[in-house]
C-alpha cells in the first residue's frame, strides 16, 4: 500500500477484481522488473487486501466489510450504522450497490437489479466462487489457446474441481441429476461437481478465493508493484493513437495525479470499464453494446429417500450458503439446452416452507438456472455527455430488452429446472421464481472481444482495444459469447492472455513509448 503516486510506471491497472489482479500476477511472474501500479476506486476491506468477505469469521466484521463495498448509498445495516432505504424497493445483495437510476427505460425490460461492488477485490470479495468451464456456443472459437488459458485461470483462482465429493448427499444428488440429464450428452457436458475456487485449511475451515488468492504472495512481495485504494481513475490519457497513462483522483485529499504508463489495463467491471473509456474519448462503435445479463430462476426441493444427517453432526457453518451436505452440482450448458444449472445444499429454503415441517439438516436443496442471452447490439449501456453519476463520471443508462427467443429459452429453462426438482424430491413452493433482471451479477459484453476490427467488438483476441495501442480491457465485459455459466473463470483466462501479451512486448522492447528507466524518479 502506498499514497505516494508515481509519475511513471510500465503498466497501470484500473480495478482490483480478479481480472485486474490476474494482470498484476502474470506481469509479476513474466515481466520481472516491470513497474506496476494498480488503482482501485474503493477501500481496502481486509488484510491481505482483496480477501473474500466469507472468510471473515466475525459476522459483525463481515457486515462492516460488506457495507464498505456498497458505495455512497450503503444498505447493509451494522451495529453502528443503519441501512439506506432504496425508494425503488429493489432487492440488492450485501456488498453491492444498485444503479440508482437509468436501469429501465419505459417499455423496456431493463436490468433493475444491476449492481456493482466498490472495494479492493471488487465483486471477487462477494462472489459464489463457481468456476465452470464454458462449452459449445459459450466458447470463444477465435482464441486458439483458450483451454490452456482457462487452465492458467484455474491456477490463479485456486480452483478445486472436486471440492465436496465426500459430502453426505453429494453422490445422491449428482446421480439423480445425471439420470435425468446425461443421456445424449458428451462426457464433458454431463452432470458433474461444480468446480469451485475454494480450499481447506489445516484446521478444516474453508477458504474462499478472492483477489487476494489471485494476487498471491508473489505479487504482494513484488517491490515493483503498488496498490492504491480509494483512487478512482478518471480517464485514460491517449496521444497519437496510443494510451500513455491515466488521471487518478486521490479520495483522501481530492487531488488529481497524472501517471504516465507504457500500457494501461482497464478492469473496472462491465459498467465502469466502458464508462472510463467513454470519459476518455475512446468510443468505438461497439462500446457499451451487446450487453448480456443472464436471466436467472431459482427453485427449492426437499430431498426424499435419503438417510438424514444427525443434527449434532451437521456443519454449523451454514452462513457460507454453500455447505458440505450435498456440495454443489453442475448441469452444464449445451447448444441443445442453452442454460446452465447449479444445485447447492441450503440449510434454509429461499422460499418459505409449508406448515410446521422442519427439514433435517442438509435436506433442502436450492436450484439455480441461468439462461444464455440472445445477443443484440441494441442491448447496451449508454453514457451522458452532460450528466454525471455519484462519482463524477458520465451517467449511465441501460437499454435492454428480452427477445422472443429469450422468452422461449426461459420457458425451456423452467421445464428443465422442474425436471431437476422432480428428480430430487418434493417441491418447496409451487413454481420456480424468476429473479429480477441483473440478479445474476454476471453482466458481460460491453467491451467485447472480436477476431477483427469490424465495428462489432471493442478489443482484439489479446484484449487490446482496437485503434488505441497499449490499452487493454479486462473483465466479464470482454466475453463476446452468449455465455450462461458463471463467467469469472473465462474472464480471468482472457486476462491471462492479455497480460502475457504485455509481458512479451515489455521483454522484446517492441514498443518505445515510455521514457527510459533511468529517467523515472
Amino acid at each position: 500500500m502506498s499514497r505516494t503516486f508515481p509519475t511513471h510506471v510500465d503498466v497501470a491497472i484500473v480495478g482490483s477484481g480478479p481480472t485486474g489482479a490476474a494482470y498484476a500476477r502474470i506481469l509479476t511472474e513474466q515481466a520481472r522488473g516491470a513497474t506496476i501500479a494498480l488503482f482501485e476506486a474503493g477501500p481496502v476491506l481486509t488484510d491481505p487486501p482483496g480477501m473474500h468477505v466469507k472468510n471473515i469469521a466475525d459476522l459483525d466484521e463481515r457486515l462492516v466489510a460488506q457495507r464498505r463495498s456498497e458505495g455512497v448509498r450503503p444498505h447493509t445495516a451494522t451495529k453502528e450504522e443503519a441501512a439506506y432505504s432504496d425508494p425503488s424497493k429493489r432487492v440488492v445483495r450485501p456488498g453491492t450497490s444498485l444503479l440508482p437510476e437509468g436501469f429501465q427505460e419505459p417499455g423496456e425490460d431493463g436490468i433493475p437489479a444491476i449492481a456493482m461492488s466498490t472495494n479492493v477485490g471488487g465483486m471477487g470479495a462477494h462472489w459464489t466462487c463457481a468456476c465452470p468451464r464454458p462449452g459449445d456456443a459459450e466458447r470463444i472459437d477465435f482464441v486458439p489457446d483458450l483451454d490452456e488459458l482457462i487452465g492458467e485461470g484455474e491456477r490463479l483462482l485456486g480452483v478445486d474441481r472436486h471440492p465436496f465429493d465426500d459430502a453426505p448427499y453429494a453422490d445422491v444428488v449428482r446421480e439423480r441429476l445425471a439420470a435425468e440429464f446425461d443421456r445424449g450428452r458428451p462426457e464433458e457436458r454431463r452432470v458433474q461437481p461444480m468446480p469451485l475456487a475454494v480450499h481447506r485449511r489445516d484446521d478444516g475451515a474453508l477458504v474462499w478465493s478472492g483477489a487476494d488468492i489471485v494476487f498471491g504472495d508473489v505479487t504482494r512481495s513484488n517491490p515493483n508493484f503498488a496498490l492504491f485504494a480509494s483512487a478512482p481513475v478518471r480517464r485514460v490519457l491517449v496521444e497519437d493513437g496510443r494510451a500513455v497513462g491515466v488521471v487518478v483522483r486521490d479520495l483522501t485529499d481530492g487531488a488529481e495525479h497524472e501517471v504516465r504508463a507504457r500500457y494501461v489495463v482497464v478492469a473496472a467491471d462491465a459498467l465502469r470499464t466502458p464508462q472510463v473509456l467513454f470519459a476518455s474519448g475512446i468510443r468505438p462503435k461497439a462500446l457499451g453494446r451487446y450487453l448480456n445479463d443472464q436471466p436467472q430462476m431459482v427453485f427449492a426441493v426437499r430431498l426424499t429417500d435419503v438417510a438424514h444427517t444427525a443434527e449434532e453432526q451437521h456443519d454449523p457453518r451454514g452462513d457460507t450458503a454453500i455447505t458440505e451436505q450435498s456440495g454443489v452440482q453442475w448441469v452444464p450448458y449445451t447448444d441443445a439446452d442453452p442454460f446452465h444449472g447449479q444445485v447447492m445444499q441450503l440449510d434454509a429454503s429461499p422460499i418459505p416452507l409449508v406448515g410446521d415441517d422442519v427439514p433435517a439438516p442438509g435436506s433442502i436443496v436450492g436450484l439455480g438456472w441461468f439462461c444464455g442471452k440472445d445477443l443484440q447490439e441494441s442491448d447496451r449501456v449508454e453514457f451522458s455527455d452532460t450528466e454525471t453519476d455519484d462519482y463524477g463520471m458520465p451517467k449511465p443508462r441501460i437499454r435492454y430488452r428480452l427477445t422472443e427467443r429469450d422468452h422461449e429459452t426461459i420457458a425451456r429453462a423452467r421445464e428443465s429446472i422442474l425436471r431437476a426438482a422432480r428428480s430430487l424430491g418434493e417441491f418447496i413452493g409451487d413454481e420456480p421464481l424468476m429473479l429480477s433482471g441483473g440478479a445474476s451479477l454476471h453482466y458481460q459484453g460491453t467491451t467485447r472481444m472480436g477476431p477483427a476490427d469490424d465495428g462489432t467488438s471493442v478489443c482484439g483476441p489479446t484484449s487490446e482495444v482496437w485503434g488505441v495501442a497499449g490499452l487493454y480491457v479486462a473483465g466479464n465485459n470482454v466475453i463476446p459469447t452468449p455465455i450462461a455459466c458463471n463467467p469469472t473463470l473465462t474472464s480471468v483466462a482472457l486476462a491471462v492472455g492479455g497480460a502475457r501479451d504485455i509481458a512479451r512486448r515489455l521483454a522484446t522492447g517492441s514498443d518505445t513509448a515510455l521514457v527510459a528507466a533511468s529517467e523515472r524518479e
